[in-house]
């Protein structure tokens, strides 16, 4: 029997049936192909919306929240900055290169839509484990496609993650992080208002590479004889790319625009719709009028191919020539498909799909059905039946490693062979390169290229093992590790993005995960302070039968109010003395040690909000006052690894006692970062640290070729530091980082 066309394109009986309900007739085969990507999960988040409503999006200083391309907030001085992450998870798993690139593309567009230029990328990537021969060859393809896409379109990638572990084998997460900064009075929204408006698509003539692409492939799980129903990968362009962008701001400078829309997932289905629904209007789409770079396309495939780097702007038509002139002078193709429509006596906008403006019509839909009145579903949450006696089973029970130094240096990693693929220095604005907490960039004013003074921190985190636990405990705990991450640069927190990385939605247990991440996140942000401004649901993220960890990677930008030097960053002076600031921990569950031991079990430790914001708020007065020599959170690895990591990054050991044991010295527990300060500086942050109120410990001394704490571990330097620069590069088949 022939398979339903509805259901070929992903659509359940269900949803045709509200189709066929809300057009009051059976759909063509070209709407149907608009509903299938629009109600697609990627576009529509149907299974996501009724959790996200209870994250706090609110504050005085926030412009746009959640439900515009990016969210944006007033950093003062008249500038605004833009901030977005979205993932390109599913299309990098097929073809890492160009998955990689063309969600860079993406991402980019999200930021110069709102009237921003794109100053800094980050990306926080998940691969599997190292010795997986797939894996390994994702790991290049991804890293490449970042680099050959962020480095030719002159936007620096200033920071990131990489974490490889099995439970992403075949299902890698491809995160992406984009800021910009415009003045906020060029600050432009997706609206298509006024009646009679054109509508101009700008950039890339439009192919089949892409159809259905990131909206479907992220929208349904897909087993080994289902590689027919996987659409292609799109292809990227990174000097269209550019070029797109300097048009696109010079037509915002010249107050050209009325609004304006990136086609990212769904196409023109997606532009057309979202920026008609958002005002209230319809629209005219003349399909026959859009450039091609194929022949013989079926206007199915015009409207929904996800081809790069194009825009669709909102003109008023006296400008239009003006428009032609701006877009010929930067070799960008500009075409009239659209004009905007008043609504019905209803109402109603009409989205019609026109073969020539004054030719047959092809198809008509409501505009809100495709994008606000998509299907929501409060699909069933289960908590693992297992959950009681996996919470009890607490790693304190495991027998402590037989070498502890050993194991400390196992999980060294030097991410930085990764970002040195990357240019961070386009534009001469970053402070602080990657390898650090979190990315520090010069605030310039985006009219006159002026130095504030000031600065923006950007930061990128997620711990699936930590949610694997507890995903509500384990995202309210990653927001923490944020907030900490800035204060070591001295940055205090503005907003939140996040990307929130799931698997299958049909599993109980999933959208209980989803659930109860989305609430630990909103707990934390709210006693925080700190908005959500936007983000992203990638759902499905599953392969070989079995759901991806739960992973939300939380992105967090700051505000640096004085940028007079740079931060102390990751590492040791020698004859510095090491103190910690916090309360020391003995808790293992959710440690990188447990989950390397098979054990997922046990309570993570409880995040007292208010003593974490004491710490933060100390750490950062520490900092701004020019203290500390050095400085760096406790989070993966706990505190071995996080003085390891200093050693290794500064070349100089350290001889630290007062530690009980390997509990203590593995414990992720948060709260806690380690400084090195000048002996005689020792009693001044101990004063402070008494009226913060927070604990402060005398660890040791930063000296030496050697790692040394004392009855725990004692490891040779040049050995940490030699497996910590090499471990990457030695996997990706480079050798080592010296050749």
């Amino acid at each position: 029997m022939t398979e339903p066309l509805h259901r070929s394109l992903g659509l359940t009986d269900d949803e045709a049936t509200e189709i066929h309900d809300i057009l009051g007739r059976d759909a063509v085969p070209l709407e149907l192909a608009m509903y299938a990507v629009m109600w697609s999960e990627h576009c529509s988040y149907k299974s996501s919306r009724i959790h996200l409503k209870r994250l706090p999006t609110e504050a005085e200083w926030v412009l746009v929240g959640p439900g515009e391309n990016a969210g944006v907030v007033d950093v003062g001085d008249g500038i605004a900055a833009a901030i977005r992450i979205e993932s390109h998870n599913h299309p990098s798993a097929i073809e890492p290169y160009q998955g990689a690139a063309t969600g860079v593309g993406g991402i980019l567009r999200d930021i110069f839509t709102m009237g921003a230029r794109p100053i800094a990328l980050m990306d926080p990537l998940r691969f599997g484990p190292l010795d997986d021969a797939r894996s390994r060859w994702i790991a290049e393809g991804v890293v490449s496609g970042v680099s050959g896409y962020g480095n030719s379109v002159g936007v620096p990638t200033v920071g990131g993650e990489a974490v490889f572990d099995p439970t992403y084998i075949d299902n890698p997460l491809v995160n992406v992080l984009c800021l910009g900064i415009l003045p906020t009075d060029r600050l432009v929204l997706a609206h298509a208002t006024g009646v009679g408006n054109l509508a101009v698509l700008l950039g890339s003539a439009t192919g089949r590479d892409g159809i259905g692409g990131a909206s479907v492939l992220a929208s349904a799980g897909f087993s080994d004889d289902d590689e027919s129903k996987r659409p292609s990968v799109q292809v990227g362009d990174p000097f269209e790319e550019k070029r797109l962008i300097e048009a696109c701001l010079e037509l915002l400078d010249a107050k050209l625009v009325v609004g304006i829309q990136d086609l990212g997932a769904a196409g023109l289905s997606g532009a057309t719709s979202e920026t008609a629904s958002r005002a209230g209007m319809g629209m005219d789409v003349d399909v026959s009028a859009v450039p091609l770079r194929e022949a013989d396309m079926e206007p199915f495939e015009i409207m929904t191919s996800e081809s790069q780097e194009r825009m669709l702007a909102i003109v008023e038509p006296a400008d239009v020539d003006r428009v032609y002139e701006i877009c010929r002078r930067w070799e960008v193709q500009a075409t009239v498909i659209g004009k905007v429509t008043e609504p019905d006596t209803d109402g109603v906008g009409w989205l019609r799909l026109l073969d020539g403006f004054d030719g047959e019509e092809l198809g008509r839909i409501p505009a809100d059905s495709l994008h606000e009145d998509c299907p929501l579903y409060d699909r069933p949450r289960r908590p693992p039946a297992d959950l009681g006696a996996r919470r009890s089973d607490d790693p304190s029970r495991l027998d402590p490693p037989a070498d502890l130094g050993a194991t400390v240096v196992g999980m060294l990693t030097d991410t930085t062979w990764i970002s040195s693929q990357y240019d961070h220095q386009l534009f001469l604005n970053t402070v602080e390169a990657p390898g650090g907490d979190a990315a520090v960039l010069r605030l310039k004013h985006p009219g006159t290229g002026v130095d504030t003074g000031r600065g923006l921190a950007l930061t990128t985190d997620g711990n699936h093992r930590w949610c694997a636990v507890d995903p509500r405990a384990g995202t309210a705990l990653t927001v923490a590790e944020s907030i900490l991450n800035l204060a070591v640069v001295g940055a205090r927190p503005l907003a939140v993005v996040n990307c929130l990385n799931f698997g299958n939605p049909e599993h109980p247990e999933v959208m209980w995960q989803l659930s109860e991440s989305i609430d630990g996140m909103a707990e934390a942000c709210t006693a925080f302070g700190v908005p959500v401004i936007g983000g992203n649901v990638s759902l499905y993220n599953e392969s070989r039968g079995a759901n991806i960890d739960p992973s939300p990677v939380i992105g967090l930008l700051g505000i640096i109010d004085r940028l007079v030097r740079r931060p102390p960053g990751v590492r040791f002076v020698d004859g510095g003395r090491i103190l910690l600031l916090g309360e020391p921990s003995t808790a293992l569950a959710g440690s990188r040690w447990a989950f390397d031991q098979g054990h997922r079990g046990g309570m993570l430790a409880e995040l007292d909000t208010v003593a974490h914001t004491q710490v933060a708020d100390l750490v950062r007065s520490l900092v701004i006052g020019g203290l500390l020599h050095g400085a760096h959170d406790v989070s993966t690895g706990g505190l071995g690894v996080a003085l390891a990591e200093m050693a290794v990054k500064s070349g100089i050991g350290f001889n630290v006692a007062r530690i009980a044991d390997h509990a203590e010295l593995l414990s992720e527990a948060p709260s806690r970062v380690v400084v090195c300060v000048d002996a005689e500086t020792v009693p001044a942050i101990e004063r402070a640290a008494e009226a913060a109120g927070v604990p402060c410990s005398r660890l040791g001394v930063a000296t030496g070729d050697r790692l040394v704490v004392k009855d725990l571990l004692e490891v040779s330097l040049a050995h940490a530091a030699a497996e910590w620069r090499d471990r990457l590069p030695r996997a990706l088949g480079e050798g080592t980082a010296q050749g």
